[in-house]
Parts: structure tokens; sequence; C-alpha cells
């Protein structure tokens, strides 16, 4: 694929990363599809699933792309993924959606979520700070962390719904025949390898002919590619005032990325920092707690602060297409 695509006419290049995107969301969607049929089957509760499998399956587009990148040494790719990624669903689309419509912010998401979404970036500054890399022993760590993540979800939910307080489910879940199921996961693991695989090239051979840095192409292209599901979804949620649970999937989304799709990508293979890499993950630092701040004084989000949100996304996007 690699050798096809640094051959092709850009038009051609332009299409193929389109047609990867394409592979990644439908992929994901597929893949879940089928794993959550096979859980439900096993009689795991739709909420467990929820927050696992589905969760998840949010981040699958970014996993692809980073883990792909990580193979083939292009390793400003996936850190630029992700970081670009996580300021997108946070400044963009919550920004967007706030303009729309009032977002608000549940108590345990401005106690527990955002700050623990605070540290991971922190802990991820850390790691790249020390030997400006991302080793095997780094990704472990962001591994271990987000599995212990994940259980405290679980027990504090299930601890919730044993306790008769209303919990957040995902809307019922489809129950596939086993063969049917089976086909639904090869198939859309297939398509994200695929789709990962192709939106990587595409995005480096995009690069070299208009002559930018692969940290600026995951930043912008890439990252916005792979969150343009949760920002379509997000807007029609908005505009039908169902974005009770928008920040709180925001933030989760931006821990699944540090954690597991990093985690996963320097546990196999290293991932060297860059410093334009550190200044990123410092922004997304201080956005979180601009955005916190906000967060916490109304306990919700407006319009006037939407705005906010989107211009200082459009001065960080003019800030690493100028530097």
């Amino acid at each position: 694929m690699g050798n096809f695509i640094n051959n092709a006419p850009l038009a051609l290049v332009m299409v193929l990363l389109v047609i990867g995107f394409v592979f990644l969301v439908k992929g994901a969607d597929f893949f879940v599809e089928g794993s959550s049929s096979v859980a439900k089957r096993f009689n795991v509760p739709s909420l467990i699933i929820g927050l696992t499998i589905v969760a998840m399956g949010t981040s699958l587009p970014e996993t692809a792309v980073s883990v792909t990148a990580s193979l083939v040494d292009n390793n400003a790719l996936a850190v630029s993924n992700a970081v670009g990624s996580n300021i997108f669903n946070l400044m963009v689309v919550i920004g967007f959606c706030a303009v729309m419509t009032p977002v608000a912010v549940d108590k345990q998401t401005l106690k527990r979520d955002f700050p623990f979404s605070v540290l991971c970036a922190v802990f991820l500054l850390a790691f790249g700070f020390i030997g400006m890399e991302l080793g095997h022993v780094d990704g472990a760590i962001l591994l271990v962390l987000f599995a212990v993540y994940i259980i405290v979800l679980v027990r504090i939910a299930l601890k919730h719904k044993n306790s008769g307080v209303a919990v957040e489910e995902e809307g019922e879940i489809k129950l596939l025949s086993m063969p049917r199921s089976l086909i639904y996961i090869v198939l859309g693991g297939a398509s994200i390898a695929v789709g990962g695989d192709m939106v990587v090239d595409s995005a480096s051979r995009i690069a070299i002919d208009f002559g930018m840095s692969q940290t600026l192409v995951g930043l912008t292209i890439v990252s916005i590619g792979t969150s343009l599901p949760e920002l379509v979804t997000s807007i029609v949620a908005a505009r039908k005032n169902e974005v009770d649970m928008a920040l709180g999937n925001a933030i989760g989304s931006n821990v699944f990325n540090f954690l597991m799709v990093l985690g996963i990508a320097s546990a196999i293979s290293p991932i060297a920092f860059i410093t334009e890499n550190i200044i990123d993950i410092i922004i997304l630092i201080v956005f979180s707690i601009v955005v916190w701040i906000m967060a916490w004084t109304k306990t919700k989000l407006n319009k006037g602060e939407g705005l906010i949100m989107l211009a200082l996304y459009i001065a960080y996007a003019v800030y690493i297409f100028v530097r």
C-alpha cells in the first residue's frame, strides 16, 4: 500500500485518505456491534458493555492510526494524532455543542473525570520529557492505568446501579447471530487495519508534497478526520437537546486516547517525542484547566463559553500552522 500511495497522483492520495477514514469509522462500528452482541450472548450486562467495548470503540480509529504509525516508525504522527484528537474533542466538539445549546456538566465529571484527564496529560508530559520518548515500560504503565480506570468506572457504575441510583446506559444492543457477530468482528478488524494503513500512508505522502511536518498533519488532517464521527454525533444530539453526557463522553474519550491509544502504540514500538509534542500537551493541559474552570463556575457550558472554546482552538490552529 505504501509504495502504491507514494507513486500515485496527489488527487488520488487525497481520495484514498478519505476512503481510509471511512474504513476506520465503519470498521469501528462493525467491530463494536459484533463484539457487543457476543458479550450480550454471554450475559454481560449492557452497562459493562457500554463502559468497555462501546467506549473503547470510539477510540479505535485513533488507535489504528497511532499503532500503524508506530509500527512504521512514523512516531510524530502517532503522538500528534492522539494529542490533536483530544484538543479537537474538547474545544471543537464540546464548543459546538455549547454554542447550539447549554451543556450540563455532571458533578462526577468535574470531581473525578476532569482531574484524571488532566493527570493523564501530565503523566504523558512527564514520560515524554524524560528521555524524549515513550518506551515499552511507559506504554505498559499507561495500559495498567487504563485497566485501573476501567475497573474503577465499572465498580462505581455497578455500585450505583445496585443502590438504586439512576445510571446512564448505552442504547439497546443489537443481538446478532453468532456467525454474523464473528463476521462483523473480523470485517471490522480488517477494515480498521486497512483504514489505519491508508490514513498513515496518505497523510505521510500529503505532508511530503505540501512540505508539512508529520506533526502538523497529525494535529490537523488526521486528528480531525478521526474525530469527525464524535463531532457529527454531538451536533445531532445538540439539535435534539440531548447533550447531557457530551462533556463526560469527550473527557472519557480523551482519557482513552492517552492511556489506551498511546499505551498500545508505545508498548509495541517506542515513540520518540519532539519539542512540538511537549508544547502541544502543555497547551492541552491549559485548555483542559480553562474548560474545567468554566464548567465549575456554573456547572454548565453556555453559548458564550462555547464561542471562547472555538476561538481558542482557532488561535491554536493558526499557531501550529505558523510555527
